[in-house]
């Protein structure tokens, strides 16, 4: 038995980044990020690529490809996942800047889609640019998938996956059918530091940009 993992990452400002490094356009009524503090990987989305790694290590011969939708990508910051493990990547560079929850739910369905076969979508819970936590649930409905949430253990066992569904006062256990949409949180543990050899194996590989 194996595997197709998709899991959805984001490139954001760097939650570490000081306010007085903001700047705020008056004209366009945006905020400029620092332009001195490079962005990192959503944290949550990195807990996400670490619970597909865990997945893989229960089938081993499961294959991980991370999508991500946004623009201005640095390949230094958007290439960690792959350094972490995952075997392939791709990126979908849009003109717009202000894209929205649905906008972007409606576009990572789509080139889901147009990757073709997969078993298990994996998110993070929430990006910590607008903590809105709607992408991922907007991508199991326009896909059709059940979604399951907050997942901080993962078990996948004959065509089903289970997952323990973190809650304040512990967690849910709660099952259903492949394919299916999980969105996890810091409890899956926390993301494996790149090893010097998935960083060399990193850099020969090339996203590819739709």
């Amino acid at each position: 038995m194996s595997l197709k993992i998709i899991v959805c990452i984001k490139q954001v400002v760097d939650p570490d980044t000081p306010v007085s490094g903001f700047q705020v356009d008056s004209t366009e009524l945006r905020v400029i990020p620092a332009q001195s503090i490079p962005p990192v990987v959503n944290g949550f989305d990195e807990n996400a690529v670490e619970a597909a790694l865990k997945v893989r290590e229960q089938i081993p011969e499961s294959v991980i490809t991370v999508v991500s939708v946004g623009n201005n990508f640095v390949m230094d910051v958007m290439k960690k996942p792959l350094s972490m493990g995952a075997d392939n990547m791709v990126l979908v560079d849009v003109k717009e800047k202000s894209l929205d929850a649905f906008g972007t739910a409606k576009i990572l369905s789509k080139v889901i889609e147009k990757i073709g076969e997969f078993d298990l979508i994996i998110c993070g819970q929430q990006a910590s640019d607008w903590d809105n936590a709607h992408v991922p649930l907007g991508v199991a409905e326009m896909l059709g998938l059940p979604s399951l949430t907050s997942a901080k253990k993962i078990t996948i066992q004959e065509g089903k996956v289970s997952v323990q569904s973190s809650q304040k006062d512990g967690y849910d256990v709660i099952e259903t059918h492949l394919p299916a949409l999980l969105t996890t949180n810091s409890e899956i543990g926390a993301p494996r530091y790149p090893t010097l050899r998935g960083i060399m194996q990193a850099s020969k590989k090339t996203p590819e940009i739709f």
